[in-house]
């Protein structure tokens, strides 16, 4: 998984010495092939999204029941858990419903908040009466809601490929983000089936996901190769 096009400003466990130099611990970033992964990237994320903005209103609709049944199998409804979403953007599976139904069961929901450009995610935490502003890209956001620490952090997917990495829009938000909570929460992306993709060339950041939900191929879930 990635939306990491930005080589020089990521971190990653477990030392943030890499941001100094790319070679410590035994780290070698070719530039060359690093501005080639982002070039790639950027077109086939533009492919991708135009292809999943033509899908009909009811093909996505469908995609997001199958996704939140699946989703009622593989996240627990307890007190500890704190299941971080995201608001749909740009013809992603909308999960709202879900994250309502959630609430009402008791669970808790969090929201990602992007605070600056480098920086990790904050989570703040949703309700279905939750007072919410606009913030990066217009997407609504808790701004009274606690800050929390997700156990289980759910993404919305551009691309993903066999291995579990995923293809994002380019910020390294994501990334970023996973890098820095601890303990490493479940991971879970959330897409469609055009999505899928040979390799998305993974670099040295990139983490993978735990699981794999598609919502348009008739199945429940998948898991990455990388997992047993």
């Amino acid at each position: 998984m990635s939306d990491n096009d930005e080589p020089a400003t990521f971190s990653s466990p477990p030392c943030f010495m890499h941001e100094v130099d790319p070679t410590y611990g035994g780290l070698i970033v070719d530039q060359t092939q690093a501005r080639d992964v982002a070039r790639w990237r950027k077109a086939e994320r533009e492919r991708l999204i135009a292809t999943r903005l033509a899908l009909s209103v009811s093909e996505r609709d469908e995609a997001a029941r199958r996704i939140a049944r699946s989703l009622d199998g593989l996240t627990p409804n307890t007190p500890e858990t704190i299941v971080s979403l995201y608001w749909s953007f740009r013809g992603e599976p909308d999960l709202r419903f879900w994250m309502a139904e959630r609430c009402v069961m008791g669970g808790r929901v969090a929201l990602p908040v992007v605070i600056a450009k480098g920086q990790p995610l904050v989570f703040r935490e949703w309700t279905p009466a939750a007072r919410l502003e606009r913030g990066v890209w217009s997407i609504p956001f808790p701004v009274d809601g606690v800050i929390v620490t997700p156990t289980v952090v759910i993404a919305p997917l551009v691309g993903f490929d066999r291995a579990g990495y995923r293809l994002g829009y380019g910020g390294g938000f994501f990334d970023r983000t996973l890098a820095a909570i601890s303990p490493k929460p479940v991971v879970i992306g959330v897409g469609y089936a055009h999505g899928a993709i040979s390799t998305i060339y993974p670099q040295w950041r990139d983490i993978p996901m735990d699981h794999v939900l598609i919502g348009d191929d008739g199945s429940p879930h998948a898991k990455p190769a990388n997992h047993p």
